[in-house]
């Protein structure tokens, strides 16, 4: 009898108040207010390992959204996403306070210096002893482009190249520097590391140049985890060659499908194996003993709903601004192919022949953002979760909340174990570091990831060096071959 697959949940919030769910903070049970306090984290990662979560996935934004009304004053007013502090400290905290669950860190490339930011990863895989992962954002809001100095982010594609060199920067500091035995702390010659088994990385590229070493010895991982969302096809390719945890916000079952085919299709081009990454559906579950409580409670929250805030994630997601229209304007009105599109997909799953309106996008989005809400008893969660793994092939969901951290805890008390009654869902960890949990194939990266080029002894610079490793040469190098 073949094994039934295993569902896999990642707690997904953000170092904000408003996060997926604008308005929900006034809620009398939400406490995202608390995100300045290390008690809410430490709480929440311990609920989160209590339900054998794989990670906690922390978001991240270092801008406003201020497309809807041409302005960030809706975005400030509700919350949403704003104020919103650093995610990085969040996994030292974290792990200090649990032993299994692991850590997705959102870090844009388009911001922060490799050099600097390799060093911190190598830091928290240390102090996690190897729980951490990187969620890789090239970024998206031009308000955050402008904080750092730009007047506008680089062209969509130009973006991905950027960040195909930090990658490939990161690669050789952290895979290519330090030999495992470079540090023998020899009391008796008094040396602590062996000179000749650091190496300096001497990257010069187009917008990098970083001659020295790496400042941190190898860490449990070495590279974390990496994690990524790009949806476009462009994004799609970059995290074919780089993810091995890949988030989808697909809105129907149909649109996830097709999503994660083209994934695994795109991870094949890249020289892996189809399930080499991870793949995880946005969602949020409201649940209670019973149907018609789930039910009650989901209007509750609702009633807790921004539609301003919602209309203003929306708006700054889809890059409209909504505030141009009246609430009841036809959403054939709203120029917009984006809008037009995940409407029209939420409207053929739901076989909903009516024309929707602006106030329709702000329900769509007022607790899971571009995401789905299920509602339910735990029996029915289980239900449609089985039954969305089993259409899509999505290997598991992305959990965001109504509330928080009531929403997460509603999910461990309830819907783990009964998922673990029907054998679909994990009674315990992996061992090891977060890489071997998720695949069970050691610490570090696999010879096929792309990464795997860039460890000691030099990156893979050459077309011939490709040949009889049945790795897909790299576009850049068939690219400047052409040229030469």
């Amino acid at each position: 009898m073949t094994a039934r697959k295993q569902i896999r949940f990642n707690a997904f919030d953000m170092n904000c108040v408003a996060h997926q769910s604008p308005g929900l903070w006034r809620h009398p049970e939400d406490q995202a207010w608390r995100y300045k306090d290390i008690e809410y984290w430490t709480h929440l990662a311990r609920t989160a390992e209590r339900g054998i979560f794989d990670g906690i996935f922390v978001a991240d934004v270092l801008g406003t959204y201020d497309v809807f009304g041409g302005n960030d004053l809706a975005a400030i007013r509700n919350g949403a996403q704003v104020p919103v502090n650093d995610p990085v400290q969040l996994a030292a905290i974290m792990a200090a306070v649990t032993e299994h669950i692991g850590f997705g860190i959102t870090a844009a490339t388009a911001f922060e210096h490799p050099m600097p930011f390799a060093r911190r990863l190598s830091t928290l895989d240390h102090l996690s002893k190897g729980r951490v992962g990187w969620n890789v954002v090239t970024g998206y809001l031009p308000s955050a482009a402008r904080n750092m100095g730009d007047q506008d982010q680089m062209e969509h594609d130009e973006r991905y190249d950027h960040a195909d060199e930090y990658m490939e920067v990161v690669y050789k500091l952290l895979e290519g520097s330090w030999e495992d035995d470079a540090v023998v702390r020899d009391a008796e010659r008094g040396v602590f590391a062996e000179p000749g088994k650091v190496h300096h990385i001497g990257h010069e590229g187009r917008h990098f140049k970083v001659p020295g070493i790496h400042l941190s010895e190898p860490s449990p991982q070495r590279t974390p985890v990496i994690y990524q969302a790009g949806s476009s096809p462009r994004g799609v390719r970059f995290a074919a060659k780089h993810a091995e945890a890949i988030f989808i916000g697909s809105p129907t079952r149909a649109v996830a499908k097709k999503t994660v085919a083209a994934i695994r299709e795109e991870l094949v081009k890249a020289g892996r194996q189809p399930d080499s990454a991870k793949i995880y559906l946005l969602a949020t579950i409201v649940t209670a003993e019973t149907d018609e409580l789930a039910e009650a409670k989901h209007q509750e929250y609702l009633s807790y709903s921004s539609i301003e805030g919602s209309l203003t994630f929306m708006s700054g997601w889809m890059g409209v601004d909504l505030s141009k229209y009246d609430l009841d304007e036809p959403i054939g009105n709203v120029e917009s192919n984006a809008i037009q599109s995940t409407v029209a997909s939420f409207q053929e799953e739901m076989d909903d022949g009516r024309e929707w309106t602006v106030r329709d996008i702000a329900n769509l989005g007022a607790l899971c953002g571009l995401g789905a809400t299920y509602v339910g008893s735990p029996s029915t969660i289980a239900d449609q979760l089985e039954a969305i793994v089993e259409e899509t092939g999505i290997d598991g969901f992305n959990l965001a909340y109504a509330i928080t951290p009531g929403t997460f805890e509603d999910i461990v008390e309830y819907i783990v174990p009964e998922l673990q009654r029907r054998g679909v869902y994990p009674t315990e960890y992996e061992t090891g570091t977060l890489r071997n949990k998720l695949f069970g194939e050691g610490d570090r990266l696999p010879e096929e990831h792309h990464g795997s080029l860039y460890r000691v002894g030099g990156p893979l610079s050459t077309i011939d060096d490709y040949t009889g490793t049945g790795r897909p040469v790299p576009e850049e190098l068939l690219l400047s071959a052409s040229k030469a």
